[in-house]
């Protein structure tokens, strides 16, 4: 992905969510300018997600996002953000449309 942004003159800045964590203010905006409902955005093959039992929950949009607040494992990864757009990195095509 950083090849790909660089080799296409973007700028950017890369953010681990692991050692800065996002606040629930930026991963709803993040959502919110990748028109995706929360659910969307979780990685269903992590084991946190089987332990919590979230292909069965029944979560409000607000529950998923304080989920993935307090585990970031369930965060699909990477997510490319440009002024008012977002997109998740794969496929690469993704990031490509948005530049």
């Amino acid at each position: 992905m950083d090849r790909l942004l660089r080799e296409s003159g973007v700028a950017f800045e890369k953010v681990n969510y692991y050692t800065a964590p996002l606040s629930r203010k930026k991963l709803a905006e993040l959502i919110r300018k990748m028109k995706i409902k929360p659910r969307d955005l979780l990685r269903t093959s992590e084991p946190v997600y089987r332990e919590l039992g979230l292909s069965k929950a029944e979560l409000s949009d607000d529950e998923i996002i304080t989920l993935m607040i307090k585990h970031p494992d369930l965060i699909q990864r990477p997510i490319v953000e440009r002024g008012d757009r977002a997109v998740l990195g794969r496929p690469t095509e993704n990031v490509k449309a948005l530049l």
